[in-house]
């Protein structure tokens, strides 16, 4: 199923993002959306949906590979793990498997160093020998999307098929998956929050009236400057959105008025694609 990506950042900003997007989420979210088209797009959206909620509990909600305890460098992970477990606060780590730098990588991360091994195995994405693939955006969805899908974390004991192939899925059951069940209740609103957004966007049915473009637009980027929302636009009026109209117009009068309000409408839009309007939006929660 293809995506209005549009309508599906619109939607998603308000849940489960807080009503606010910054780029590197949207960066995040359309290269997923991008490998999800390329290669698994005949399977439900429920699949889809649950792979983000997943991502945006595991990633803290950037929508970007991380690396365990969400250091900005391998030093600074190493370092923070052998403090926790020095404190006593991984009691359930036998081995600090830290050490060599088998610590997680990736949306949904990659630990330990079998690990590493088993998805180069299914994948073919060489992360065994280069960790760092695990951070790179593009290419880690070769490992954590089918990995997901498939229930690699759990050789096979949790996959997707048998939480969400049923009339209601089991979202909350699905978070086996990945880490047992850590937040699975919280886990489970982010899915279905994923989901309503994916089911608004889906092309071929109407598009929702209060998916403007412009809440598609990142908040730390100017509208002017935004790729999605100029893609957006150029598909409503190629798309026949606003040419559509023409064909109806049969008098003078009626198309004097058409102007009028296709001058309004363009003079709203340089307003906002100038910064001179903003939307004002709630922080985040």
């Amino acid at each position: 199923m293809t995506i209005n990506r549009s309508t599906f950042f619109a939607y998603a900003r308000r849940s489960p993002f807080g009503d606010r997007l910054t780029q590197q989420q949207v960066d995040g979210m359309t290269d997923i959306l991008d490998e999800w088209d390329a290669n698994y797009s005949r399977l439900p959206l429920t699949y889809l949906a649950c792979y983000l909620g997943q991502a945006f509990r595991e990633t803290g909600g950037t929508m970007a590979p991380v690396r365990e305890t969400f250091a900005t460098s391998d030093k600074q992970a190493m370092a923070r793990l052998e403090t926790a477990w020095t404190s006593g606060k991984l009691p359930s780590v036998k081995t600090p498997y830290w050490r060599k730098g088998w610590f997680g990588r990736g949306r949904i991360q990659v630990t330990h160093a079998e690990n590493y091994a088993y998805a180069q195995t299914k994948s073919g994405l060489p992360i065994f020998g280069d960790r760092s693939l695990m951070l790179d955006s593009k290419a880690e969805l070769k490992v954590s999307l089918p990995g997901t899908i498939e229930g690699w974390w759990t050789r096979g004991k949790h996959r997707m098929s048998m939480y969400l192939d049923r009339p209601n899925p089991d979202f909350e059951g699905a978070r086996r998956i990945v880490n047992g069940t850590d937040k699975a209740k919280l886990v489970a609103t982010y899915c279905e929050a994923f989901l309503a957004a994916l089911k608004a966007a889906e092309i071929g049915k109407a598009q929702p009236a209060d998916a403007l473009p412009a809440l598609a637009v990142p908040d730390d980027i100017k509208p002017v400057e935004s790729k999605s929302l100029w893609s957006a636009l150029l598909t409503f009026a190629t798309g026949g959105g606003g040419l559509a109209f023409l064909g109806a117009i049969d008098n003078p009068m009626s198309l004097a008025a058409f102007a009028l309000v296709l001058a309004a409408g363009g003079i709203g839009l340089w307003l906002v694609l100038t910064g001179r309007v903003t939307f004002n939006r709630r922080p985040a929660a």
